[in-house]
């Protein structure tokens, strides 16, 4: 159970920040090769760092819709009634999951294309459909990001919610916790 709740919690912060890292070392070394005449450039450096950068694009979608954090006025949200309020929040989940899942079926057809066309990269000679299948992944990972966020709001109703400020100051000093709880293991 510990390894699902990990999942659910990091999945795909933990795929992302895996991205950054490649892309950083993958860079610096490309960046370095450069300035030695008797090495060759990388020559697939720069498209495998777009095709990650690209990746990290479509799995930031379902990340955001399970860590709340996709763009939204919540100012306005907190001046309306808590039951409103929640009301606004499962549809929106469900607009989400719908529009994601929607997203991920038009995006089977665009995957099977181009793996139909036999298309390739120019640089690392890559099948195309492997690029193009992260946008299906994503989005089919955002509806049911999205189908879970709608039967966790209506599984909270009854509950108070924060507001932003409230769920911002609440962060804040968690981390604060958190860093005081990494010192003193450190002295």
């Amino acid at each position: 159970m510990k390894a699902i709740k990990w999942l659910d919690d990091h999945f795909e912060e933990a795929i992302l920040v895996i991205l950054l890292v490649v892309i950083s070392c993958v860079e610096l070394i490309q960046v370095i090769i450069r300035n030695i005449p008797s090495i060759p450039s990388l020559t697939w450096a720069e498209e495998f760092c777009r095709f990650c950068w690209i990746w990290s694009v479509f799995l930031s979608l379902p990340y955001t819709i399970r860590k709340g954090n996709m763009l939204r006025v919540s100012v306005l949200m907190d001046l309306l009634p808590q039951a409103l309020h929640k009301v606004i929040n499962i549809l929106v989940d469900v607009i989400t999951a719908a529009s994601m899942g929607l997203l991920a079926y038009h995006s089977i057809g665009v995957v099977g294309k181009i793996l139909g066309s036999g298309e390739t990269s120019p640089a690392m000679v890559w099948p195309m459909w492997v690029v193009y299948a992260v946008m299906l992944f994503g989005y089919a990972l955002g509806a049911l990001r999205g189908v879970q966020m709608a039967f966790i709001h209506i599984k909270h109703f009854n509950e108070r919610e924060l507001t932003a400020v409230e769920q911002t100051m609440a962060e804040a000093a968690e981390e604060a916790a958190a860093g005081k709880r990494a010192e003193g293991g450190e002295a």
